[in-house]
């Protein structure tokens, strides 16, 4: 029987925005965000602020120097950071902080998560009370490989994608150390822990 990776495992309450997308695997979501992100943003209450498909809860706290590319979605209590950077899908649950110069790219990231400065968060799908030190980086590509096509490991069953871009899956209540690197790919069970300066590679090139 084909191994599948279920959204719900990981993430025990993702936004209600998704629920038509939770039978989805992950890096069909994220491949498809930009889409799904611009569906949600008519549904959003007076609470927001809607420009150029660009969303704002009226709580949320922006810092100089911020870039944002739409479609994008930042719910209640979000603080972000100088200088950050997000771009192709972005949506940021209730009580984000993401720290200055991080740089977020066609990602979910899910309520009460901290992710520190210096960061990337690429083509992923972040739980809650997850917590990302400086430096830290969800990659979504391999650049070094001439078979670029992810592959994941799930339950010592590999899985094609069929696609070139998705980062990680990171269970709730994870942490990531400084400078810690999930390769592309990644999939993190809920309260996992990456060591300081740590590589994650769960599946090696063959």
């Amino acid at each position: 029987m084909e191994q599948k990776i279920h959204i719900i495992d990981f993430i025990s309450n993702i936004s209600g925005y998704f629920k038509n997308e939770q039978n989805l695997a992950p890096w069909e979501l994220t491949f498809n965000l930009k889409t799904v992100i611009e569906s949600i943003i008519p549904k959003l209450s007076t609470d927001f602020k809607i420009t150029d498909g660009i969303a704002i809860h009226k709580s949320t706290v922006i810092e100089n120097g911020v870039t944002i590319k739409g479609p994008f979605i930042a719910m209640a209590n979000c603080h972000i950071g100088a200088n950050s950077y997000f771009r192709e899908g972005v949506f940021l649950d209730k009580s984000v902080k993401i720290g200055p110069s991080s740089e977020v790219k066609s990602s979910i990231i899910c309520s009460e998560t901290a992710i520190a400065h210096l960061n990337y968060i690429g083509n992923s799908i972040i739980g809650q009370n997850v917590n990302f030190e400086a430096g830290s980086i969800a990659a979504n590509h391999y650049n070094e490989r001439v078979n670029k096509r992810i592959r994941v490991k799930y339950n010592n069953a590999i899985i094609d994608t069929g696609i070139e871009k998705f980062g990680a899956l990171v269970g709730d209540h994870s942490k990531i150390g400084a400078n810690g690197v999930l390769s592309p790919g990644t999939i993190l069970e809920k309260k996992s822990i990456v060591k300081r300066l740590e590589l994650i590679e769960q599946l090696k090139d063959e």
